[in-house]
């Protein structure tokens, strides 16, 4: 089963380049970010003409997010939980039936929290994180296949950049931003891509600006976090980095993990 997330940075101006990938990668589940449109402008005639199933959480405008799946929801919750004055669409989770029971798979798109010395916006990122973390724990007693895929809005590591040096005063850079990422690591989450590749020059995100796509000047903050479940179940994962190099691309490419898991 092909589970991929990809921040689309506005789906009805990306939708020609969304149906593209979608016949040429045939994932089974996708998790979009950003999609910038209230529930009703979301492209569902065209995307459940390619054989989805479409569920969305959306906003005017900016954030919002969804997920297409060839798999028939048995469930969706949207919001994360533990702050009901937050009214950012950032969270929308489906539960699926598979050949070996449930799998849940979360569409997430975490603050940037720039900048980073910002009173209100990088407090609000971590403190978003934290809820992360608590939910996620909860889940996790469930003991079933569960995947985090999104915009952590979080380099990890100094590999995950191309030039580390450039994001030290960066919101998605700070000690403080990993060490919340890592968290979710410490209570039992694998992370996707660096369970399957230790090279540097694997990037997710290349700027609009100062040709950051032609000069490969890139970050990794676009991840799969696999439960113990759903990380026992891992083969592979991919980088769809030429979808960047599209006419009227996002600045995000689409990022795939292949869980060894079939539909019911």
């Amino acid at each position: 089963m092909k589970i991929v997330t990809w921040n689309i940075n506005g789906v009805r101006a990306r939708i020609g380049n969304l149906l593209h990938w979608l016949q040429e990668a045939s994932p089974d589940i996708v998790c979009l970010q950003e999609i910038k449109t209230v529930d009703e402008g979301f492209p569902r005639l065209e995307v459940e003409a390619l054989g989805y199933h479409v569920e969305t959480h959306g906003q005017k405008g900016f954030n919002g997010v969804a997920i297409l799946s060839k798999l028939r929801f048995d469930e969706v919750n949207r919001g994360l939980p533990g702050d009901d004055s937050d009214d950012h669409a950032r969270f929308i989770e489906g539960v699926f039936s598979t050949a070996k029971g449930a799998l849940r798979v979360v569409s997430l798109y975490l603050p940037n929290g720039n900048p980073a010395d910002d009173p209100v916006k990088f407090p609000y990122k971590l403190a978003w994180m934290a809820r992360l973390e608590r939910w996620a724990k909860e889940r996790l007693e469930l003991e079933e296949p569960l995947v985090l895929a999104g915009d952590y809005n979080v380099i990890p590591e100094p590999i995950d950049a191309r030039f580390p040096e450039n994001w030290v005063n960066d919101a998605l850079f700070q000690p403080v931003t990993r060490q919340a990422f890592r968290r979710l690591e410490n209570i039992g989450f694998t992370e996707a891509v660096r369970a399957t590749t230790e090279a540097g020059g694997v990037y997710t995100f290349w700027d609009y600006q100062a040709g950051a796509w032609q000069k490969d000047n890139g970050i990794r903050i676009d991840h799969l976090m696999l439960s113990p479940e759903a990380a026992n179940l891992l083969a592979s994962t991919s980088i769809d980095k030429h979808v960047r190099a599209w006419e009227k691309p996002s600045d995000h490419v689409p990022v795939a993990v292949e869980l060894k898991l079939e539909a019911a």
